[in-house]
């Protein structure tokens, strides 16, 4: 599970502090910008591990389907492609998702975390396990995706009150777009004016 620490000092616990979206009317335009692409790249760290947990889901899924119907089927490995390729051209539920551009930030951590789970070893042979254990990993893995997307969403209404923010400011013309590109051309903003 996904636990929030109050005065944490991991990017999540920032985040979601109750402190980090209030007053935001006192803060300056960077700083703004700052919260919110520091919370924009949590949003991204959690879709990656949520991404790892639906993969892992849709592997025990299927070697639990291909028991039933007799394990004279392919086995997971073999279909391992389709398999994962099923749940990646999928439709996500409406609002769920997000066009992101950036890359998450602690991949090698959160595949580690993973597969510290269920001790994800036992994965490479699904066929292996018993129907107990093979129902122990899909009901952790849901379990804790379920925990990574309640957190998800969380960051989601963080971001959108960021981004609200910022937009808010240019419709009250406190931000301006010609200061923004001025200072990314490494041109002095306040000439702008």
């Amino acid at each position: 599970m996904i636990e929030v620490r109050p005065g944490g000092r991991r990017r999540i616990d920032r985040v979601l502090a109750p402190d980090y979206v209030a007053d935001l009317g006192r803060l300056d335009l960077d700083e703004v910008r700052a919260r919110r692409d520091d919370a924009a790249q949590e949003e991204t760290d959690l879709s990656y591990l949520r991404r790892l947990l639906h993969a892992r889901i849709d592997i025990v899924r299927a070697e639990r389907q291909r028991r039933v119907e007799g394990g004279g089927a392919s086995s997971v490995v073999e279909r391992l492609a389709e398999i994962l390729a099923d749940n990646a051209v999928g439709t996500a539920p409406a609002g769920s998702g997000r066009h992101q551009s950036l890359e998450p930030s602690r991949a090698e951590a959160h595949r580690r975390h993973v597969e510290a789970l269920v001790s994800d070893a036992d994965l490479s042979d699904v066929a292996s396990l018993s129907d107990e254990r093979l129902e122990l990993a899909l009901n952790t893995y849901i379990e804790e995706e379920s925990s990574v997307s309640q957190r998800r969403r969380e960051v989601q209404v963080v971001v959108d009150l960021l981004n609200a923010e910022i937009a808010g400011r240019y419709r009250a013309g406190s931000a301006s777009v010609d200061r923004l590109l001025a200072a990314e051309r490494g041109e002095d903003p306040l000439d702008q004016q």
